[in-house]
């Protein structure tokens, strides 16, 4: 070891032990803080549209996971500091049946380069760095084959919005199932067999060898390596116990989610074995939990909102939720590491994860201060189909709420004015056309939608006419087809009479 390296690794540890007092205190203040105000989840949840849309989002979740097979998905909705809604679908392990839930280790795959970026980002807070840097600077092995010389060099930005011209993966089939992931010593030997495929600064390519170069320059500029910065700079101080640089193989088939193929065509599955993702970690190795990545979402509304923050600077963290990309179809939009979309005028952040057996999605709205979460342990994972249907449904109401600023603008609602309408809450079966249509209370109505489906885009609302009478109403209000309940001889609903089809109740 190096004078040089000594030094960097002793002010490294220094600068820790400072981060880690800092956040002591920043904790205790937060936390008396939150014992002062309303719970912004607890108003939320009783909330009649609240709760009509995440009980609709409850049975498309689990018809979803029901019709396509899929083994488990952990999901969650965050407002701020709290959960809104966390609930496990089906199994961790399907062989020994252990159910998934909020605790449930997932591969998290590509959500890593959300902490990659974050290290780099500290790295250039600290000085260490400028992302107008050349890659060569802080590696001087990177020596891949350059084709497009005379627009300059691949620079630490482009590692980080993906527009560096690097091609998507180090030169080994590592995603085709046989694995092995190469190993570092490997992955920079290679490196020099390779060559750009765009000019710099030119075309959006996605790279997970990009960000696993910025996870190098990261640890290089640190003086330690790449897990030993992450766990001391960003996960304890978050408190991010259950997630992890690696795959902990020791807790899989137990808290660890097993893996599973997509489909066959005989429509089974099978497991995957665990893997090691080694040099390609800052990328795509790093595992977690719903709860931890609630943490993690939790952890950046409460940064964006601070003047200071033991992580990040909160001004670096907003830096990092604004676009620095635009590629010039203007088809992709990209932050600092984080996907930066616009979805129906509002920002939405964050990042999805596919490696084998896993699919996952983390996706945040800044300004309403919600994030929702979703986790499959299937190659085939609608977690990204989960976090788009979400958002549009509550959406609109946490809106309300950021209109005043306050929460208040959302009335708590006694459940008992709806207790009337809770009887026709159920499952009804569309008989030989297949599927079924799932009833919930929204508020004064009933909403219903028909399962199994890609989306939520259409929710018929019902609304109470007489007895057991409604009829369905458009957005706008107008009136259309009645929808009528029946029962048996002993008072029990059965079905409903829809036109002329009955759709018989089975849950």
């Amino acid at each position: 070891m190096t004078r040089a390296t000594s030094n960097q690794q002793e002010r490294f540890h220094m600068f820790q032990k400072l981060r880690m007092v800092v956040f002591i205190a920043l904790s205790l203040l937060l936390a008396s803080h939150a014992f002062s105000k309303p719970s912004s989840a607890n108003v939320l949840l009783h909330h009649p549209e609240v709760q009509g849309a995440l009980a609709i989002i409850d049975a498309w979740i689990e018809s979803v996971r029901t019709y396509k097979g899929i083994p488990g998905i952990s999901f969650g909705v965050i407002v701020d500091q709290e959960a809104l809604y966390k609930k496990g679908y089906g199994y961790a392990n399907l062989r020994d049946k252990i159910p998934a839930d909020s605790d449930t280790i997932y591969s998290i795959c590509s959500i890593s380069k959300l902490f990659t970026s974050i290290a780099v980002m500290q790295m250039r807070d600290a000085g260490n760095l400028s992302l107008r840097d050349p890659v060569e600077k802080h590696l001087p092995w990177f020596k891949i084959s350059q084709q497009h010389a005379s627009a300059g060099p691949a620079r630490i930005l482009g590692l980080l919005t993906h527009s560096s011209g690097l091609p998507r993966e180090s030169d080994f089939p590592y995603w085709a199932g046989d694995f092995p992931f190469p190993n570092r010593h490997q992955m920079i030997e290679r490196l020099s067999r390779q060559q750009t495929l765009y000019p710099a600064d030119s075309l959006f390519q996605y790279s997970n060898l990009g960000l696993t170069l910025a996870g190098e320059i990261a640890a290089s500029s640190a003086g330690t390596s790449y897990a030993e910065y992450v766990q001391q700079a960003i996960l304890d101080p978050i408190g991010l116990s259950n997630t992890r640089t690696y795959f902990p193989v020791e807790l899989h088939a137990n808290q660890m989610a097993v893996g599973y193929t997509g489909k066959f065509r005989d429509q089974n599955r099978q497991a995957i074995e665990p893997f090691d993702t080694r040099a390609i970690t800052p990328a795509a190795g790093f595992t977690s939990s719903l709860n931890d990545l609630a943490k993690f979402a939790s952890w950046q509304f409460r940064a964006l909102n601070a003047e200071a923050d033991v992580v990040l600077d909160p001004n670096t963290l907003r830096e990092m939720h604004r676009v620095h990309w635009v590629d010039p179809d203007w088809k992709v939009t990209w932050g600092l590491g984080f996907v930066v979309s616009e979805v129906g005028g509002t920002t939405v952040v964050g990042h999805s994860g596919g490696c084998p057996g896993y699919v996952t999605q983390l996706a945040l709205v800044p300004k309403h201060k919600l994030a929702v979460i979703a986790l499959t342990n299937a190659a085939d994972g609608p977690a990204g189909s989960i976090t788009a249907n979400v958002l549009r449904l509550l959406s609109p109401v946490l809106g309300k709420t950021a209109k005043t600023g306050d929460d208040s603008a959302i009335e708590p609602t006694s459940q008992a004015a709806f207790d009337d309408l809770s009887e026709y809450e159920g499952n009804y079966s569309l008989s030989l056309w297949g599927g079924e249509v799932a009833v919930r209370v929204w508020g004064q109505e009933l909403a219903a939608v028909s399962l199994p489906s890609d989306t939520l885009d259409t929710i018929n609302k019902l609304k109470r006419i007489q007895a057991d009478r409604f009829i369905r109403v458009t957005d706008a209000g107008e009136p259309r087809e009645a929808w009528v309940f029946e029962r048996d001889d002993q008072g029990a609903l059965t079905g409903i009479r829809r036109h002329s089809m009955l759709l018989r109740k089975i849950l």
